[in-house]
């Protein structure tokens, strides 16, 4: 069976689709990962076929309104707007490269924000299934990523609706015309795609664990929950001589990194990062990430790196303090060790919600609020509290036992006949 990934978004958007990717090559299967040309050396240094999709997300973030998109937090107003802004333009360029790139699919898997995938497919007339990595299924257990608060079970359910909404309505004139003017199909009505998901039972995977975020009761057969999809660092990779010294020469240090996102002002947050550790009197890991954080005087007790595996270093940590991102989320989780979220926006406050939750980390700190005292204050807590280092041990064990690709691949293999 020849497989189609359609991975849109930053880096760890895209490595649990690789992840799931050579599941599937492992168990027979052609897989192509079709995402943007930055990431084509990761997707190709792995050994799966490549398309590529116009667009640069580093620079999309990097610009006046992809910032502004970060900024918005939980302003839905200001989120819708800013997206449909990046999306518009990403569309026009990206829309005839998911048409090629699917060509001869027997299968389409498509991440959120690769939903043209879905058009495509009801034009090839193959199969299409969503494999996602934030619950978008509408629900009365727990609210969308879009709300603050658990609103009861029938507006949980509201929102819901509302944030598939904030996804398809910035995006619907663009998608209609594509459709009309080069699928030959008709348009899609104003309340979206997401009204034949749910009548037709469409396939929808969620790559991410059960024991973090169980399936609700009101999901159908067709909704599966699978467990992470996690991609371990390649073979050949090895950390740097400093940073093993670095780690050798005391007790466990907190990482702090954003990930993708970027500030700002990155060696403002590097700065007040680097003082909570002091004040905090813990040793540290700073994670440069997308935002290039450097603060302008490194002390000996904090170590600074570019982009790393997590898989790796995470459980050499006492704490981690990051975004909450879908995949930095997964990996800390699975370390067991105990988190600090500060969220920017999108998925990222429903993430650090649920690990309060859990028990395994701290009330979230939103990067507007974040200053010296309070993150040293979670910072302590985080590496303090016993109880939570317990729990956290405890639901990283949980997840470590799961094989979340091994699932999704003998999912996907019943949708395309094996």
């Amino acid at each position: 069976m020849r497989v189609t990934m359609l991975a849109v978004g930053s880096r760890g958007d895209v490595q649990p689709y690789v992840a799931l990717g050579l599941g599937l090559q492992r168990a027979g299967h052609d897989v192509v990962v079709a995402t943007h040309v930055p990431f084509e050396g990761f997707v190709r240094g792995r050994g799966l076929g490549f398309r590529p999709l116009s667009g640069d997300p580093k620079a999309g973030v990097e610009s006046e309104i992809g910032r502004a998109w970060l900024e918005s937090g939980r302003n839905p107003a200001a989120f819708t707007y800013n997206f449909a802004r990046l999306m518009r333009a990403y569309l026009e360029e990206s829309l005839p490269d998911t048409w090629r790139a699917c060509q001869g699919a027997d299968l389409i898997l498509s991440s959120a924000l690769g939903f043209a995938g879905f058009h495509v497919a009801e034009r090839l007339g193959v199969p299409f299934a969503a494999a996602l990595l934030q619950p978008l299924t509408p629900t009365g257990a727990f609210p969308s990523i879009a709300s603050p608060v658990n609103l009861g079970a029938s507006l949980n359910r509201l929102s819901h609706r509302a944030a598939r909404q904030m996804l398809w309505q910035p995006v619907r004139s663009t998608i209609n015309r594509w459709r009309r003017e080069n699928l030959g199909l008709p348009p899609v009505p104003l309340g979206g795609p997401f009204r034949r998901l749910d009548v037709e039972r469409v396939p929808i995977l969620y790559g991410y664990s059960p024991s973090v975020l169980p399936k609700p009761a009101d999901w159908g057969a067709h909704v599966d929950v699978t467990g992470f999809w996690f991609l371990d660092r390649s073979p050949d990779w090895h950390p740097s001589p400093e940073l093993v010294v670095f780690l050798e020469s005391g007790p466990p240090p907190v990482s702090i990194g954003f990930g993708s996102m970027v500030p700002r002002d990155p060696a403002g947050l590097a700065e007040v990062a680097v003082a909570a550790l002091r004040r905090a009197g813990r040793r540290g890991v700073l994670i440069s990430g997308w935002g290039d954080l450097k603060p302008s005087d490194l002390p000996d007790d904090v170590c600074l790196v570019p982009e790393i595996p997590h898989d790796w270093l995470f459980p050499r940590m006492a704490a981690t303090v990051h975004h909450g991102g879908a995949g930095t989320t997964a990996a800390g989780l699975r370390a067991g060790v105990p988190a600090v979220v500060t969220p920017f926006f999108a998925d990222q406050p429903f993430w650090a919600r649920r690990v309060k939750e859990l028990g395994v980390g701290t009330p979230s700190i939103p990067l507007r609020k974040v200053t010296t005292e309070r993150l040293a204050t979670a910072i302590r807590t985080a590496t303090s509290d016993d109880l939570m280092r317990l729990r956290a041990a405890a639901l990283g064990q949980r997840v470590r036992e799961e094989n979340g690709v091994t699932r999704a691949v003998a999912v996907i293999e019943q949708l395309g006949g094996g």
